[in-house]
């Protein structure tokens, strides 16, 4: 069955809404309006958590409502409830046209349609027992705790969404999508005397929890995490100081992300607010680094089939060779920019307008190998997974701090070090790039993006890279 007509069963058929009449509806709420739809959601989410040596907790639930979004010249009106039914819709209606006031808009053009299917619309909370879900935990639990004596605490969890939705343009045109979502996380905590350490693996995709409840799959994760761990109890204190860092490949290019990504997101551009503004053509980065943003990657947890706005999502080139060339746009900035978008219009749920945000965020591949990259450093760091970190969008400064890191000594990865924080602003570093591998490599598929208090799921990648003259913040005394 197609998502259109999935969505014709949840949203109508279902609820005993009238098509016809919805449609009206939102021609009439956004007549004289620039943009604008209706955004139809319904979703089924479960997740099992497993601490201490039993299950801790488990969810399920289920949310369905509407957003309805009248846009005129820069402002927004928005209303949105989480009950499907006409005169909720009516009311909505009545609260979005106060936008239009005084404005004589002309109805931009909506999206294109596309043939691509980017996943499965299988729902994967159905597609395995709850119990095999649970046994697979308790089997999580034991594996770790037989894989090293020192394991003294599991946790490990599984989560998984379906959503269904359907937006509806003014002329009448529906676009829907049906998108699964699961994700398995294992963390771990060692101990060896006084001192205790920990690691922590986790991997997910828009697929069903089959292949992330496999053994194969989860002894993986649970013999990172153990890995890591392990790793921290012989770790010594981080240097501090400037020096040249070698970030690995794959889950580092959070950090390319969140000090380089959002600044190229069409809002903070067209407001002046991102140290990008105005750069567009110019060199921002070293000669070699072409970053782009990719929605159209099969089955990853940053991808979309169409944005939550209808349009389908692309690849993007941000950067081309360190010439700064695109950014990611919804419709209302691309609209104010004079520019198409980009299908990268996002929202949390129906109870959130959308805005400008990444998918997949990616480095390319450059043309050394990554031994040869960590080759031409004589002593520095070499960091490879990252935790928490802070960025100030309006000038790129970030902070993060590097959960697996390593001495460089001499070209050759030395001992692991502790407290390793990494301090510097994006448009700096990219200029800093020295060297581009070419094992370029995507996160394991657990990335969540936070803007403006909405959360949405993202990935990231990259190949190796050295970037010179970085400051760190160490332990060392």
């Amino acid at each position: 069955m197609s998502a259109l007509a999935q969505t014709e069963e949840l949203f109508f058929t279902r609820t005993g809404l009238d098509p016809v009449a919805v449609d009206r509806l939102v021609a009439e709420a956004l007549a004289g309006t620039d943009d604008g739809e209706l955004f139809l959601e319904y979703s089924q989410s479960e997740a099992l958590s497993w601490d201490d040596g039993k299950l801790k907790s488990a969810s399920f639930d289920t949310s369905q409502g509407f957003g309805l979004r009248a846009v005129a010249g820069e402002a927004t009106g928005y209303a949105h409830a989480a009950e499907l039914s006409e005169p909720a819709m009516r009311r909505a209606a009545e609260a979005v046209r106060a936008v239009r006031t005084g404005h004589a808009g002309m109805l931009a053009e909506g999206p294109t349609g596309t043939n691509a299917k980017l996943y499965d619309d299988l729902n994967p909370l159905a597609e395995i027992p709850f119990g095999r879900k649970v046994e697979t935990l308790q089997a999580i639990d034991a594996y770790a705790r037989q894989a090293d004596p020192r394991v003294v605490q599991v946790m490990a969890s599984v989560a998984g969404t379906w959503q269904a939705v359907r937006i509806v343009r003014p002329d009448g045109r529906a676009v829907a999508d049906i998108r699964p979502l699961v994700r398995l996380n294992v963390t771990v905590v060692c101990k060896d005397g006084e001192r205790m350490e920990t690691g922590s693996h986790g991997a997910g995709g828009r697929t069903g929890f089959g292949a992330y409840l496999d053994p194969v799959t989860w002894r993986h994760a649970v013999d990172e995490a153990v890995r890591q761990a392990s790793l921290k109890l012989d770790s010594v204190d981080a240097p501090a100081g400037e020096m040249t860092v070698v970030l690995g490949a794959g889950w580092p290019g959070i950090l390319l992300h969140e000090a380089i990504g959002h600044g190229l997101e069409g809002d903070f551009n067209r407001k002046k607010t991102s140290v990008f503004s105005g750069l567009m053509g110019q060199r921002i980065a070293a000669p070699g680094v072409t970053i782009v943003d990719d929605g159209t990657l099969t089955d990853r947890r940053g991808s979309l089939t169409v944005d939550d706005e209808g349009t389908p999502t692309q690849r993007t080139v941000l950067i081309e060779d360190g010439v700064l060339v695109g950014l990611m746009q919804d419709r209302l900035n691309a609209r104010l920019m004079g520019v198409p978008a980009t299908g990268n219009g996002r929202r949390q749920s129906f109870a959130h307008v959308p805005m400008p945000r990444m998918t997949n965020t990616i480095m390319e591949n450059g043309a050394h190998s990554a031994e040869e990259v960590l080759s031409t450093v004589k002593n520095g760091l070499y960091a490879v997974n990252f935790g928490g970190g802070q960025v100030d969008i309006t000038n790129g400064k970030f902070v993060f701090s590097a959960s697996e890191a390593y001495l460089i000594e001499d070209g050759r990865i030395g001992a692991p070090v502790k407290g390793a924080t990494l301090i510097g602003d994006g448009a700096t570093a990219l200029t800093r790039i020295g060297m581009v591998a070419d094992d370029m490599a995507l996160d394991p598929g657990i990335g969540t993006c936070g803007k403006d208090g909405q959360g949405v799921p993202v990935g990231v990648g990259q190949p190796t890279l050295r970037i010179d003259g970085l400051t760190v913040g160490g332990t060392a005394a």
